[in-house]
């Protein structure tokens, strides 16, 4: 039997540019349905996505809506691994995050990064 393909996605870009913000949740929910293993990795501003409340403000012309994408990702087994630092950094906490997210340190990402099949940074 074949292994199963990993795919991590480094997520870099906030809620300021909504379509680089947009693009690697399109990716993940393409990834998923295609029986891809997705871990998506929040960085920078990139962890502001995973803020409550904020993915519902990220629009991008002809995307669908972050909003929209998320909780498929998640009940679709997707990981959502938030930078500890990154966090640290704007004052935000796990109960600031969405259901589902985890902080992590380096060391995770770099394992999650060093085991995939593929990676994308956004």
């Amino acid at each position: 039997m074949a292994e199963q393909e990993k795919l991590v996605i480094m997520v870099t870009h906030g809620p300021d540019e909504p379509e680089l913000a947009t693009i690697p949740f399109a990716m993940a929910g393409a990834a998923v349905a295609s029986d891809v293993e997705v871990v998506m990795g929040f960085q920078g501003e990139g962890c502001l996505l995973v803020k409550k409340g904020v993915a519902e403000t990220v629009k991008a012309p002809e995307f669908t809506p972050i909003s929209e994408l998320l909780p498929t990702i998640r009940e679709m087994g997707g990981k959502l691994l938030v930078c500890s630092p990154c966090l640290n950094k704007r004052g935000l906490h796990q109960e600031d995050l969405v259901e589902g997210a985890e902080i992590v340190a380096a060391a995770r990402l770099v394992a999650e990064v060093t085991s995939a099949t593929s990676s994308l940074v956004y």
